[in-house]
């Protein structure tokens, strides 16, 4: 039986954090075109001492609110591809279910790890790609087979790691199929809806979900999404990357430091 993680308690400061970083994490989102989980996990962790586990499950469920907004963002300046989207997220629904199996089965330190080597090859991907806005995604049999194996994959590190996918798929896109930066930030989030959405039904089973943290964060994240698509709109796409790698080096940092930590503890 799988053990459960035990919830914050339902303090001014709970209510406080989870708004905090539902609309530092929507403004990412929509910026960038992530669902956001690579801010929420680690602040869940860092501020609100949640297990990885549960930061992890309670990032995925925040991050279906936030999508669908930014969805709608991008959708209106026409920088959604429709039926690639379908497609990833048809590779990455499956993908999901057995990140959500792993992540009740791995140990704190491995997913801990797991996340910073995660964290290092997006940052070295916003340096190598160099976006563009007039880059199209054209389908063929080649495109589809390669979108469905990279819907896999990102299904598998959704449900694992708690995020949408979206800070693999907007650089793979961009890098592996040419397609411009708002297109792929657009496609990335309608992608990640049925990925999260079936990552979290997974990991409410194992109850690896605080539905309560999910909601807050979710709903705040929602305010500002918008906010964070109309800038990517107007924001040169390199200095967008340069300042992403940058707070992602941060993040990455602190996770390393609280893995060093646990494993000199043991």
């Amino acid at each position: 039986m799988t053990n459960v993680a035990p919830r914050p308690a339902r303090t001014p400061r709970f209510f406080l954090t989870c708004i905090g970083i539902g609309l530092a994490a929507g403004l990412m989102s929509g910026l960038f075109g992530v669902g956001g989980g690579t801010i929420i996990v680690p602040l869940l962790v860092m501020f609100l001492h949640f297990d990885q586990r549960l930061a992890a499950g309670t990032s995925l469920a925040a991050i279906v609110p936030t999508a669908t907004v930014g969805v709608i963002s991008y959708a209106v300046h026409g920088s959604v591809a429709w039926i690639p989207a379908l497609i990833l997220a048809a590779g990455a629904v499956v993908g999901a279910q057995v990140g959500t199996w792993l992540l009740a089965r791995l140990s704190q330190n491995v997913l801990r790890w797991g996340f910073v080597g995660f964290l290092v090859v997006v940052i070295v991907m916003l340096f190598v790609v160099v976006p563009s806005r007039d880059a199209d995604l054209p389908l063929n049999w080649i495109t589809i087979i390669g979108l469905v194996v990279l819907g896999v994959i990102t299904g598998v590190l959704a449900g694992l790691l708690g995020v949408g996918g979206g800070v693999i798929v907007v650089p793979a896109l961009m890098l592996l199929f040419g397609t411009s930066d708002l297109v792929a930030k657009g496609t990335s989030l309608l992608m990640m809806i049925p990925t999260a959405i079936s990552g979290t039904v997974g990991n409410l089973q194992r109850r690896n979900v605080d539905l309560l943290a999910a909601a807050l964060v979710g709903g705040a994240a929602c305010v500002t999404t918008a906010l964070g698509a109309v800038i990517a709109t107007r924001i040169d796409p390199f200095t967008g990357n340069v300042l992403f790698a940058l707070f992602m080096t941060y993040v990455a940092v602190q996770m390393a430091i609280r893995a060093i930590k646990a494993g000199r503890s043991r």
